[in-house]
């Protein structure tokens, strides 16, 4: 699996005009899953987005995790996260899962996030979304469960 995880002050999702999805500070994560993703993957990347340490202390450095911070998840399934631009000007998608195992691994990403003590909120799966955030910092870094955390 594939994240992008964003530091924000706070971020929203609207799927087809409606507001489906909105925190204040923590995380917004685009989460996208291979075709060879399985649950473990979904497990190991929740653990890692709800304890990486972001967010600052009262010294300004980035020792505090989601749950330290207070925060809150934005989690956002995003396919195209998975494109392959190595070939042509139009990315392939033959690396992402397809669609219903894909929605189950990240309804599990998002369960175990709750499980962990997150407040978590999120789009719609399969429609046309809009994400709205603040990026704050800015921190953004990428994830991916095939590579060493």
């Amino acid at each position: 699996m594939r994240a992008v995880v964003q530091r924000v002050t706070h971020a929203a999702v609207e799927s087809e005009g409606v507001r489906v999805g909105e925190i204040g500070p923590g995380s917004c994560v685009l989460v996208g899953v291979s075709r060879d993703d399985s649950e473990a993957d979904a497990t190991a990347l929740a653990s890692k987005v709800v304890g990486i340490r972001i967010f600052e202390d009262e010294g300004g450095k980035m020792n505090r995790d989601l749950l330290e911070a207070g925060g809150s998840l934005l989690a956002v399934s995003q396919f195209t996260l998975l494109g392959d631009t190595r070939k042509g000007r139009r990315p392939s998608f033959g690396d992402a899962m397809e669609p219903e195992r894909a929605n189950a691994l990240f309804e599990q990403f998002v369960a175990q996030c709750r499980v962990l003590g997150v407040r978590v909120e999120t789009g719609r799966f399969r429609t046309h979304m809009k994400v709205l955030l603040e990026n704050d910092g800015p921190v953004t870094l990428l994830l991916d469960t095939r590579k060493a955390f």
